[in-house]
């Protein structure tokens, strides 16, 4: 018997391969694609494990400190630290900067945190922790950074003592960490010229500058200079304590927000990232519909191709199940060769890009599957087409 696949694999070997390859790129993007998303899901996750911390206490109604902003002040976590069950409790400070080294800048998250404390900087790849109260910091491999190098944030230059690995945002960019006194006052910073308009705006006004009430006038300044904010207060549990009976008076008595690590997974998972989300999904779809046109058309070709051949088959009694049996093997093996090269593809190219791709295995399993089954539904326009000829094709009737 005549097999059609193994003679089209044989006889036509550069074309089907290089169609398989092209196939196979596109497979590639689709994996990098559902790739893209479980790295975003694992970058908000690692931001959580990150913290060490059970319970993120911010601003009242707002769900900070990644998804909105929050301001709370930094005395707040004193009352927090003589709750039950808290073991122990921090000040922490997030914001987001152009990170400056010489002539080149990096976007990264700047973390402000208090050291020991949930916040501060896990396990380090290299170098040690920040042991001044100033101008040292930790940065993420990710930046670029090495090792005695100086960074600029806002005003003020910070050696890099250490550095850490996977210490990211939930959008991908890379952490700095600074002690928390340098951030409370980077974060806020105004420049110079805004800093002297204010103490002249401040001292035009008669109510800060009275007569015979020396001092005002310096302590308001002072005050408008200095911040005492945080953006968020991390909880560490004592072990055996639920963490929602923990944040119950936080949120009752306290006049701040509490969340749990299952709520705010659910905020970075479920709402932050649920627009890109939604869009890699779309891509998806449109990568599977045109993978499948692809399909459909190669093996809708090949198969006119061999008209002749299949009318002879049929002319000598061969069932239209075995023909089409042979025109789904050819299909299934176009898409084997494409999910091997598309996998190949993904793993060569996925630590170049910017943001982190996870490719998983069970992603993986889940693709071959549907790639077969995408080949398998495409086979069936040539299917057709092979069982509509007539045996009389075979003698030229």
């Amino acid at each position: 018997m005549i097999s059609l696949a193994g003679r089209d694999i044989l006889h036509s070997a550069g074309k089907f391969v290089l169609t398989g390859v092209g196939l196979g790129l596109l497979i590639g993007v689709t994996l990098t694609m559902a790739g893209l998303y479980r790295g975003m899901v694992d970058d908000a996750r690692m931001l959580l494990d990150n913290s060490r911390a059970d319970l993120w206490v911010v601003q009242q109604d707002t769900q900070g400190p990644y998804a909105e902003s929050s301001s709370i002040r930094d005395d707040a976590v004193r009352a927090i630290r003589g709750l039950p069950g808290v073991a122990r409790a921090a000040n922490v400070t997030y914001f987001s900067m152009q990170v400056r080294r010489g002539a080149t800048d990096v976007r990264a998250m700047v973390v402000g945190f208090e050291p020991g404390q949930p916040g501060s900087p896990g396990a380090l790849a290299a170098g040690r922790h920040v042991t001044r109260s100033h101008y040292e910091a930790v940065a993420d491999v990710k930046t670029g950074f090495a090792l005695g190098d100086r960074i600029r944030i806002r005003r003020h230059d910070y050696a890099v003592v250490g550095l850490t690995r996977r210490a990211v945002s939930s959008g991908g960019d890379p952490m700095v960490f600074i002690p928390l006194k340098d951030a409370q006052e980077a974060q806020f910073l105004k420049d110079n010229d805004a800093i002297v308009n204010e103490r002249a705006r401040t001292a035009a006004n008669p109510a800060f500058n009275r007569p015979g009430t020396p001092g005002l006038l310096d302590a308001v300044q002072a005050a408008q200079s200095s911040n005492h904010n945080v953006n968020a207060v991390l909880v560490q549990l004592q072990p055996g304590w639920d963490a929602e009976r923990v944040a119950q008076p936080i949120r009752r008595w306290k006049h701040l927000q509490a969340f749990t690590r299952a709520q705010m997974e659910e905020i970075l998972v479920a709402k932050l990232i649920a627009t890109s989300a939604r869009q890699i999904g779309m891509f998806l779809v449109i990568l599977a519909i045109v993978s499948a046109a692809i399909v459909a058309f190669i093996i809708y070709t090949m198969t006119l191709g061999k008209i002749r051949e299949i009318a002879v088959l049929k002319l000598i009694g061969t069932r239209n199940r075995t023909i089409a049996g042979m025109i789904l093997q050819q299909a299934l093996g176009l898409g084997l060769i494409g999910f091997v090269v598309g996998k190949i593809a993904a793993t060569s190219w996925a630590p170049l890009f910017p943001k982190y791709v996870l490719l998983e295995p069970a992603d993986a399993a889940r693709g071959l599957a549907a790639v077969m089954v995408i080949c398998a539904i495409a086979s069936t326009l040539a299917i057709r087409a092979a069982l509509r000829v007539d045996p009389a094709a075979a003698i030229g009737g």
